[in-house]
């Protein structure tokens, strides 16, 4: 039996997690740091672990057959997740340190772009807040910090005080830790999730999805880490995946290549499609959350054996698929979520949940049942036929649960279609 450890403890986790329980292929699974849903699902925790070294220690310690990197901070943290894995023999699905700064570092991703032809916004970048204030002087404008975030370094500024209150949170409060800010035209058009697996510059495009980054209705409020996606095979046109595979996927992989990058794992592309065509708005070195919750479930095949096989340098399409129809993820989240958030409220009505399935992005729990402990904390998620019978069946489901101060959008699912 294989033994297979997933690093991350979300609901992207969560979700991976899920369907990788039902693979053909028998494996042991654990996870790092884990959550108590997680573990009460069956998958092991591993004990003893609390950094980079010591994960290195248990992986090596109990010859992991595979290790996944679900959450991107550990592909960037010492030496790197999947260069550590590299040197102890162990298959790793996720890129080393040195791709990884695709995700990384958003200058570094803006090169890779311009230097490879790939279509993006055009930028400038600032290590100050003068030589910013200068660049992002006419509104509207995308500002980005330099570095990971969580899903909340980057701001679109539509008047000269959204400009500046961003600029004070990463120059003088050093709400990101440090870095410096890329300077983006504001581009338009609705945006789209695409993800490939990569192996050594071969790819195979996966199940397409759309996530809401706003917190509140309408794509209004700071940005979030995604208070829900929506995703379907049929979620953007043959014709449009087509040019999209041509002019952004192709020439990305053919750029890792020339760049001597190597790459084996998930690669998302963030992309809005403008009325010049699709531009890349970010890349992610891993799984989206939430569209991964959203994905998931509509994955059938052996996802072990796959990442396994990739992780080992063989890319092997026929071992998955994705279903027809549609399948929709409603993110409900704490009070105050994003500028703060709220923990130990008691969450109720989880075990009246029938026809979704739900999964914890920022739960423990304790002998009362779960309680809230992060800003994203649960993510409700519901498949059909139709995008119609999906959201309806999130919405129904999500109203079964309840925690203090809960909040999550309505149009999950219907912006940007109707």
């Amino acid at each position: 039996m294989l033994k297979v450890l997933v690093v991350g403890k979300g609901g992207r986790e969560h979700a991976l997690l899920t369907a990788m329980n039902r693979s053909p292929t028998a494996a042991e699974l654990y996870s790092f740091p884990g959550s108590d849903a997680i573990f009460s699902d069956g998958v092991r925790a591993a004990p003893g672990v609390h950094d980079l070294p010591t994960l290195m220690q248990f992986v090596i310690r109990e010859k992991m057959d595979l290790v996944v990197a679900g959450e991107e901070s550990y592909l960037v943290t010492g030496e790197g997740l999947a260069n550590l894995c590299t040197q102890a023999g162990i298959p790793c699905w996720g890129p080393p340190k040195e791709s990884a700064q695709l995700e990384a570092s958003k200058e570094f991703a803006k090169s890779f772009l311009r230097r490879h032809g790939i279509p993006t916004a055009r930028y400038t970048v600032a290590g100050t807040i003068e030589e910013a204030e200068v660049a992002a002087a006419e509104v509207p404008i995308v500002l980005k910090f330099d570095g990971l975030a969580a899903g909340k370094g980057v701001a679109v500024c539509h008047s000269p005080e959204e400009v500046s209150k961003f600029l004070q949170a990463v120059f003088v409060k050093g709400s990101f830790g440090r870095g410096r800010v890329v300077i983006e035209e504001c581009m338009t058009g609705p945006e789209i999730s695409i993800f490939a697996s990569v192996v050594d510059g071969k790819y195979q495009i996966l199940c397409p999805a759309r996530d809401y980054k706003r917190v509140y209705d309408g794509d209004r409020g700071p940005n979030t880490g995604g208070m829900g996606a929506v995703a379907s095979p049929e979620l953007v046109s043959q014709s449009v995946l087509e040019q999209i595979e041509r002019e952004v996927i192709q020439p990305t992989m053919a750029g890792l290549l020339k760049d001597t990058l190597s790459y084996r794992g998930f690669l998302y592309f963030g992309l809005m499609l403008t009325p010049e065509g699709p531009k890349v708005v970010e890349y992610n070195c891993r799984f989206g959350d939430p569209e991964c919750e959203a994905v998931m479930p509509l994955l059938t095949g052996d996802l072990v054996r796959y990442m396994l096989e990739g992780a080992q340098g063989r890319l092997c399409p026929e071992l998955i698929s994705f279903q027809k129809g549609w399948s929709v993820c409603k993110i409900l989240a704490s009070a105050g979520y994003p500028i703060s958030s709220h923990r130990g409220d008691l969450i109720t009505g989880l075990e009246d949940v029938r026809e979704a399935q739900v999964f914890h992005c920022g739960t423990t729990h304790r002998a009362g049942g779960y309680l809230t402990s992060g800003g994203r904390v649960l993510a409700v998620v519901a498949q059909a036929a139709s995008r119609a019978q999906a959201v309806e069946a999130v919405e129904r489901e999500a109203r079964k649960i309840s925690f203090a101060g809960q909040h999550s959008r309505s149009d999950i699912g219907r912006l940007h279609f109707d």
